[in-house]
């Protein structure tokens, strides 16, 4: 806040410069009041009996506050500074910001997955896949529950594929696959695919390098993981049966509830 001070004989003093504006005229006087006659809170006492300082002194005074004596002032005073209403606001602004650029654009509304797991997912998909609106291209509510028919719908596509799952325990979790799935002969896919899950708190497991059994489907089950003679999550040619297991290849424990589950529903999106 700046001011043209007056003295004697109309002599203007220079102007007072301060980061610290106050909010409101009232609380700006009080604040005057007291810097006038009560000065420097750690070098100066309370006037025994008002007096009136000059301009000079009362400018001396100013700069003899420092950063935090201010704010000091301002706390016991209960005075709220364009500063605290600034550092007030940028928080949830900033936070706002953060939690919009990891919202993608979906396709169709999600059935499984709640606003903030998808952003809690978002923000450990591959780069590549980073601008591109979901597209819903499996559900079991549309598609029925046939592994057959989920290979169909990979056809054409070209881009990761996240498997999300809900069982009968009410429990969600899946996979994120580097290609769609298709039927194979051994494992396939690369070092991006990862299993997930939100049964009880939200972890995401990469791959360790330890092997490369990433994805293997074939027309009796889908299977993400393995080594030991487990998978990470496995599913039946219907759909219906899972199981999950601990498996070197992500470093997992159980992503469901219990190591065998039925399965409730499935939705499967690609990036395009």
């Amino acid at each position: 806040m700046s001011r043209l001070w007056y003295g004697k004989k109309g002599r203007r003093h220079q102007p007072i410069n301060h980061k610290y504006t106050l909010v409101n005229l009232t609380q700006y006087f009080q604040f005057l009041y007291l810097l006038v006659f009560y000065g420097n809170l750690q070098t100066y006492t309370i006037f025994e009996s008002l007096s009136v300082v000059s301009v000079a002194e009362y400018h001396r005074r100013i700069d003899a506050l420092n950063t935090e004596e201010l704010r000091t002032l301002c706390r016991r005073l209960q005075i709220t500074t364009r500063e605290d209403i600034n550092s007030k606001q940028v928080a949830p602004v900033k936070a706002d910001l953060e939690s919009e650029s990891f919202r993608p654009n979906l396709s169709d509304p999600s059935e499984l997955l709640q606003p903030d797991q998808i952003e809690k997912l978002t923000k450990h998909l591959p780069p590549r896949t980073i601008g591109y609106p979901w597209t819903l291209v499996y559900g079991t509510g549309k598609h029925g529950t046939s592994l057959k028919t989920l290979y169909r719908t990979m056809t054409g596509l070209d881009t990761p594929v996240l498997m999300v799952i809900k069982d009968s325990d009410g429990q969600v979790f899946g996979a994120l696959a580097s290609e769609p799935f298709k039927v194979s002969d051994g494992f396939y896919g690369t070092g991006e695919t990862f299993v997930f899950t939100f049964s009880p708190e939200f972890e995401v497991f990469k791959w360790t390098g330890d092997n490369m059994f990433f994805i293997k489907g074939d027309m009796d089950s889908l299977a993400f993981g393995g080594g030991g003679g487990e998978f990470a999550l496995w599913l039946d040619g219907d759909l219906y049966h899972g199981r999950s297991h601990s498996c070197k290849t992500f470093g997992n424990h159980t992503l469901s509830k219990k190591e065998d589950f039925f399965i409730q529903d499935i939705e499967i999106w690609a990036f395009e």
